[in-house]
């Protein structure tokens, strides 16, 4: 194999491994704006896109030597989804005996959308790092370029995932309940990959 192509399937790797539980996430904040209106599709994908282009920008600045957010409180990265999701949980037990549904909503515009994609990936950074601290610039090049058509492989498998009746059927039903759960399963998984559960 060509190195270019080593590079191309390494970054390939790397973005699917570090990026798997985005999959979810974007499932969510699909079935969020098919259910409520909110976010919209392009705030989905320019959110996603900020996110983990802010990701890669932290990780550069890792590979460099400079160390933004001590590797302690890397946790505190868990506070938004954890805090998200308990919200929408507390709305949705409040609202259960009512008429009125529940907006499944957890991130409204690009910068809400961005916030959670960056607390989702925040374990991210060191993996990140260790590749841009130990390739060549044309690597890190070729890798941004995988992870740039990642993000949108990404966006259209979480928009296609919703786009099927029986998911859509479980959402409607369902949506605001499974948001919340998974919003603070993702807080609690950043917990403990910070070390405040057990890790």
């Amino acid at each position: 194999m060509e190195p270019s192509l080593v590079t191309v399937a390494m970054a390939a790797g790397l973005f699917a491994a570090t990026n798997v539980d985005d999959i979810v996430v974007l499932a969510v904040l699909n079935a969020a704006s098919r259910a409520g209106g909110r976010p919209r599709a392009w705030q989905i994908w320019a959110g996603q896109y900020a996110g983990i282009a802010a990701l890669v920008v932290i990780s550069f600045l890792a590979a460099l030597g400079l160390t933004l957010v001590p590797r302690g409180w890397i946790w505190l990265l868990g506070l938004l989804p954890l805090f998200l999701g308990l919200r929408k949980l507390w709305a949705a037990l409040r609202a259960r005996g009512s008429e009125e549904p529940v907006s499944a909503a957890v991130a409204t515009g690009v910068p809400g959308v961005m916030s959670i994609t960056i607390a989702n990936g925040g374990d991210n950074i060191a993996a990140y790092a260790a590749v841009f601290r130990t390739s060549s610039g044309a690597d890190n090049t070729v890798t941004i370029g995988v992870f740039s058509l990642g993000v949108a492989l990404w966006c259209l498998a979480g928009s296609w995932l919703v786009s099927h009746r029986r998911v859509a059927q479980v959402i409607d039903r369902w949506g605001q309940w499974i948001v919340a759960v998974v919003f603070i399963l993702i807080g609690l998984y950043v917990f403990r990959r910070g070390g405040v559960l057990g890790g």
